[in-house]
């Protein structure tokens, strides 16, 4: 399994958004969402504010693949589900953290129950893969 370089995590980890496109059942890829990343160590996650309904987090359930670009890196990547109640609160940290900037309404909505049963971390692919 591919792993992240220590400057992909920095350079997409610092990154102020991302973009993320999904494979559709047919391989290829959708129109790009602009969305928040968070880095937590050495894992990479986002997360849909409107939760398991937004459109651009059903369609990563598809096949679960799709490619990335933030800070400079393109790459190709799984979409995983995060099942671990754990990491959570360290993700929603990441979050409050990295986007504290912003209203707290806003930054509210990433921490959410919804929001949080739609995170999703960013694996690297290795091409052709």
């Amino acid at each position: 399994m591919a792993e992240w370089t220590i400057e992909e995590l920095g350079k997409i980890g610092d990154a102020e958004e991302l973009q993320l496109s999904s494979l559709r059942s047919d391989g290829t890829l959708r129109k790009p969402v602009t969305i928040w990343v968070v880095r937590v160590g050495d894992d990479l996650y986002v997360r849909s504010y409107k939760g398991r309904t937004s459109d651009w987090f059903r369609a990563t359930q598809v096949r679960h693949e799709g490619q990335i670009r933030a800070g400079g890196v393109d790459k190709d990547v799984t979409f995983a589900d995060v099942s671990d109640s754990g990491i959570n609160n360290q993700i929603d940290a990441a979050y409050r953290a990295k986007y504290r900037r912003y209203a707290a309404s806003i930054v509210g909505s990433m921490v959410t129950p919804e929001a949080r049963a739609a995170t999703i971390e960013l694996i690297p692919r290795s091409p052709g893969s």
